[in-house]
């Protein structure tokens, strides 16, 4: 592949809704442009973006791909995301390393969810946005009503830049308003405007001209004047428009047939703004400041990692955009500021699918792979140990979907921690914790789909067998009133014996308090100073396995107020037995409760379904508090206890129909009713008798 200068370079996002043609409007692009001598397809699992074995058993796009295409002399960096909800950590990272969102709509569904979050996350990182409406020659195919559709859900001023010739199955191509002329069949061939739509041109030419003369004051003085704009000022008018967001063009075309691609490319070529006409890139200097990166090819060498493949076989492969300066192979070293670690850059690579194509410079804006770097993850920088600067990486949502994880075998425990710490290094959406208060590793990810390939990937590629179970809630236990009790340990053995006597009062303290411990009512030296910390210890060791529902004790104060020991007998562990027993008992007579996890949900659907999802949250005992709009859907905002949503990712796709979407973030912790509490206390107890 040659070398081009950044002015020659457009990066583009692929988005749009699972099964709009993404996939396969990436392959004929392949396939036009030279690189591929026979168009694979989705269904048969030989495309060049879903080469992973996973994607091809499932039929649909998983991770981000690079696909780069020479076409006119221009580089097109497309990068090919996932359009399964699960997968939209995938679509962040393609925000951040691309300048025009393409977004694939399928001209018979018309917006989907997918649209919609693909809109949302372009517009969030300021990509200019571009709309191809796919599959025009499949039956019901209604480009005009899909627009609309556009129009009405967006706001935005959609232009159409082609037209299409023929419907549903006589689709056979589109005229390019631009050069006015029309690119026919498969071949793309050049061919003159057909005469009957001669008056759509003259109509469509008028509109682009109106778009194109909308932010330039001296185009639409001239424009209202009704003087004609030349070839070149709607062209540059157009391609400023669509920089600055005023203007989303649409284009027409069916990927499977290959019908409109060369255009597509064409104007993609003309009009997609590259990396050096942005505003440039935040990021922190070595002080910590904020600064804007500018997009200058002599500035300071920064290279943002957008995502990272962990292979144990291939090894660890870093993909970047150079986001200031210019790389050159000679360069050596880079410099990680977040993990402080100098990396060493061997070979670099352009990437299309998986296929390595070696390379020996990059230029300002242009995407690269680098492999085997040591302490790199996705969304890191790379730059000069001298002129530091880290880039601000995405920002992913939470992860809504969680399962427990546990080893199937003795050898698979060893290596299931690393292998899960790798897999969260590539995926900023996948995360893994041990949760104490259950003692249960829980594994998080986006959706079933995406947990359930996490868990095929540690199978398939780090030999970690696993299996997964529903996770317990991570309940707690505190009282509500105050409790007091004593207890003491005897014991006689014949020798030396064991004496301690503790009397303790159990007080409920404020939510987040934590734990207090106080001997201040202690006196008269009932009990010795050096056994307090023995009476602590012993108390703590009760807080963390809980007395009533084996769960952790938060947010009490135990209180030492008198006690006896022994001059002999009277030992550290004596003291620790003692004052762990008076603890269980002053605590069951201080008025115990179960407190459980309640999170904020927001839930964003079309309108026709709020009265579903209210209902849905109130029999999971929700308390809804608000609705509002957001871009044309209906926002429910809640608060309902975890323990009723850890399967709500599921249940919400069947009620709306997939349409909906929501995101959950802790809240705080509540009293667990007095029902469902009983319930939760019998069924822990059977589950310690099971396990004696």
């Amino acid at each position: 592949m040659k070398q081009y200068a950044a002015d020659r370079i457009r990066s583009i996002a692929l988005m749009g809704h699972s099964g709009a043609g993404k996939t396969s409007l990436a392959e004929a692009m392949l396939f036009d442009s030279g690189a591929l001598t026979r168009m694979g397809r989705v269904e048969d699992g030989n495309t060049v973006a879903d080469y992973d074995p996973e994607e091809k058993r499932r039929g649909i796009s998983i991770s981000l791909t690079t696909l780069p295409v020479e076409w006119q002399g221009v580089k097109l960096n497309f990068l090919d995301a996932p359009g399964y909800i699960d997968f939209v950590g995938e679509v962040h990272s393609a925000a951040a390393a691309a300048d025009v969102a393409l977004i694939v709509v399928d001209a018979v569904a018309g917006v989907e969810v997918g649209t919609e979050v693909a809109w949302q996350i372009a517009e969030d990182n300021g990509l200019a946005r571009m709309i191809y409406l796919n599959k025009m020659a499949r039956e019901n195919a209604n480009p005009d009503t899909v627009i609309a559709e556009l129009r009405s859900v967006f706001g935005a001023n959609f232009v159409p830049v082609q037209i299409p010739v023929g419907a549903e199955a006589n689709f056979k191509g589109v005229i390019d308003l631009l050069s006015r002329k029309a690119s026919m069949g498969a071949e793309g061939k050049t061919e003159a405007v057909p005469a009957a739509l001669a008056d759509d041109l003259e109509m469509a030419l008028m509109a682009l001209a109106e778009a194109a003369a909308g932010d330039d004051d001296e185009l639409i003085m001239k424009f209202l004047d009704g003087e004609q704009l030349t070839p070149e000022e709607i062209r540059s008018g157009l391609a400023a428009a669509i920089r600055q967001g005023s203007v989303v063009p649409v284009l027409f075309g069916d990927a499977t047939h290959n019908i409109g691609v060369r255009s597509l490319m064409s104007i993609l070529a003309e009009l997609a703004p590259t990396f050096q006409q942005g505003r440039g890139i935040e990021a922190a200097n070595a002080a910590g400041e904020t600064v804007t990166l500018a997009p200058d090819a002599a500035g300071p060498l920064v290279l943002f990692a957008f995502k990272t493949v962990a292979d144990p076989f291939v090894g660890k492969l870093t993909y970047f955009r150079v986001v200031s300066g210019e790389l050159a192979i000679e360069e050596g070293r880079l410099f990680n500021p977040r993990s402080s670690v100098e990396e060493r850059l061997g070979q670099l690579f352009v990437m299309r699918g998986k296929e390595q194509i070696n390379i020996d410079r990059l230029a300002l804006g242009d995407i690269g792979a680098v492999a085997k770097l040591g302490d790199t993850i996705t969304g890191d920088s790379l730059t000069r140990r001298n002129a530091q600067f880290t880039v601000t990486p995405p920002h992913y949502p939470n992860p809504l979907f969680e399962v427990a994880v546990s080893p199937k075998t003795q050898q698979d425990s060893a290596k299931m921690g690393p292998a899960l710490t790798r897999l969260g290094e590539q995926d900023p959406t996948l995360r893994w914790r041990f949760e104490s208060g259950t003692g249960q590793t829980i594994l998080s990810g986006m959706g079933d789909t995406h947990v359930d390939v996490a868990v095929h990937a540690l199978q398939e590629k780090f030999g970690v067998g696993i299996e997964t179970h529903v996770p317990k809630v991570p309940y707690k236990e505190t009282v509500t009133k105050s409790g007091a009790e004593q207890y003491r340990h005897k014991k006689q053995t014949g020798g030396a014996g064991q004496f301690g006597e503790v009397h303790m009062e159990v007080k409920p303290l404020e939510r987040g308090a934590g734990f207090e411990y106080s001997t201040d009512r202690i006196f008269g030296g009932s009990i010795s100073n050096s056994f307090f910390p023995s009476i602590e210890k012993g108390i703590r060791s009760v807080l963390e396995q809980g007395v009533i529902a084996g769960y952790p004790v938060v947010d009490v104060r135990a209180e030492i107020y008198d006690g006896k020991m022994h001059p002999v007998d009277s030992k550290d562990i004596a003291f620790q037995i003692a004052g762990r027993e008076a603890f269980k008992a002053a605590f069951e007579k201080a008025g115990p409760v179960l407190l459980e996890p309640i999170v904020q949900v927001k839930v964003v659907v079309p309108d026709s379904y709020v009265g579903d999802i209210m209902g849905d949250l109130n029999t999971r005992r929700g308390v809804v508090q608000g609705i509002g709009q957001e871009r044309g859907k209906s926002v429910v905002e809640a608060q309902v206890p975890l323990a009723e949503m850890q399967r709500y990712a599921a249940d919400l796709r069947s009620l709306t129909q997939g349409r909906g979407i929501y995101s959950i973030e802790p809240s705080h912790y509540a009293v667990v009713p007095g029902n469902i509490a009983i319930a939760v206390i019998e069924a822990a107890k059977k589950e310690r008798e099971e396990e004696k």
